[in-house]
């Protein structure tokens, strides 16, 4: 297993936020298409109705009811939005979701924001593990060698908590800023914190066990990474 492979798989904390990050990206997109797609023409009936009386808002009247008057309501045009514009809007929900609201305490921020992250990683949790059974099944792993590995990776996450905990303290981690150059060295960072764990594996493992469970497909770095409990984190320094 490749230092690369630890190094996605594992950070999920970021890719937890990228992901938030798309949802708002993509609904961002469905909104810009929205107003770009062409006007749905009018039906057959609602045309005969205009021609019939002369007020193409006819078919929006009960029967028996007077004429409108007056030019049909609009909407204000809408003000054409950059993407800079929206990158920056984006941010600010992004920021209003996942950063310190006003006076809000740490424990405030925990009750609101622990939940979310649980939802979003329970059925990949529950899939890696059934997984984990499985490939241990098939290599052959001991009760004992799996228990050893649970202790092993107990101290993997520890590691690995304690230091995404000083990143979002020190701000190389923020959830007001774009900082790409501090999520690519904290990436870094978490690389050189797991890949401890593939020689763990490799102590615990036999050689023939490693290599049955990486041909059947499961990767460690991507069960560590889900696993890992990212609840426990710290809430972000309040916005100055």
């Amino acid at each position: 297993m490749t230092r690369a492979t630890w190094v996605l798989s594992a950070t999920t904390v970021v890719g937890f936020a990228v992901a938030t990050w798309l949802y708002f990206d993509n609904r961002a997109l469905h909104a810009e298409l929205a107003a770009k797609a062409p006007a749905k023409p009018a039906a057959p009936a609602e045309k005969l109705a205009a021609a019939r009386t002369g007020d193409p808002w006819s078919f929006t009247r009960p029967p028996g009811a007077k004429p409108a008057s007056g030019p049909a309501p609009s909407l204000p045009d809408q003000k054409d939005e950059s993407r800079l514009d929206r990158r920056q809007r984006r941010q600010q929900e992004f920021a209003a979701m996942f950063g310190r609201l006003d006076g809000e305490t740490e424990d405030e921020y925990r009750a609101r924001i622990v939940p979310m992250i649980k939802a979003g990683l329970l059925v990949p949790r529950q899939k890696l593990d059934e997984m984990r059974k499985q490939v241990e099944e098939k290599a052959g792993v001991t009760a004992d060698q799996s228990k050893k590995l649970d202790k092993a990776f107990d101290k993997i996450y520890a590691d690995a908590i304690d230091y995404t905990n000083k990143a979002v303290a020190d701000g190389v981690l923020s959830p007001y800023e774009r900082n790409v150059a501090g999520w690519l060295d904290y990436a870094g960072g978490l690389g050189g914190i797991l890949s401890d764990a593939n020689q763990q594996i490799g102590q615990i493992l036999s050689p023939q066990q490693v290599s049955t469970i990486r041909a059947s497909g499961f990767e460690w770095g991507e069960y560590l990474g889900v696993n890992a409990p990212w609840e426990n984190l710290h809430a972000p320094p309040p916005q100055h």
